[in-house]
């Protein structure tokens, strides 16, 4: 189920300083997609992904990410996805798998930054969450949930995932200096 924040601004105006995109072709539309297209990709990407259940993702914006991510990771600060898997003890959980909250202008600037659509972008960041709620963690795992997150990328058709492009941002690894020699 998509929701969308009542308070939030589905197509603000464009940004005063010009975004550099990519390249002309891959240019594509930042307005905020249809809640049945992500409603057909939540299906499609939940059946991928394997988690049974109802999986609701409410649409929203920055303000209300940083106010659930200082809620509950503790971290006042925005983010583009946080994931809420249900409580397996709780009554009714096996109808429900959890919940997503992703923020629309993040997405819309990453998308930007990217060069693809906004649509693509929460279509990146719905499947992130949902390995999420599937229990995998890359802060935490060797990388299962890179390689999965990866592997599902090219299934669904979709480009360089969040986990990809912050190993991208930061760099490779680099090389300790060699101790020079005594002759």
């Amino acid at each position: 189920m998509i929701l969308l924040d009542p308070d939030l601004d589905p197509d603000p105006p464009p940004p005063s300083t010009s975004v550099k995109r990519k390249s002309a072709a891959n240019s594509s539309d930042l307005s905020l997609p249809t809640a049945r297209t992500l409603s057909r990709f939540l299906s499609e990407a939940q059946a991928a992904v394997g988690i049974p259940g109802q999986v609701t993702v409410l649409l929203t914006s920055d303000q209300m990410l940083r106010s659930l991510n200082r809620r509950f990771r503790r971290k006042n600060k925005a983010t583009d996805v946080l994931s809420f898997p249900v409580d397996a003890t709780a009554l009714g959980a096996e109808d429900i798998a959890g919940d997503l909250a992703i923020s629309v202008p993040t997405a819309r600037r990453q998308a930007a930054g990217q060069g693809h659509s906004l649509s693509t972008e929460i279509k990146v960041l719905i499947l992130h969450g949902l390995l999420h709620l599937a229990g995998y963690d890359h802060e935490a795992d060797t990388g299962q949930m890179a390689r999965r997150e990866q592997f599902l990328r090219a299934k669904l058709r979709l480009p360089l995932g969040l986990i990809e492009r912050a190993a991208v941002k930061k760099g490779p690894t680099p090389k300790p200096a060699a101790k020079a020699k005594r002759p």
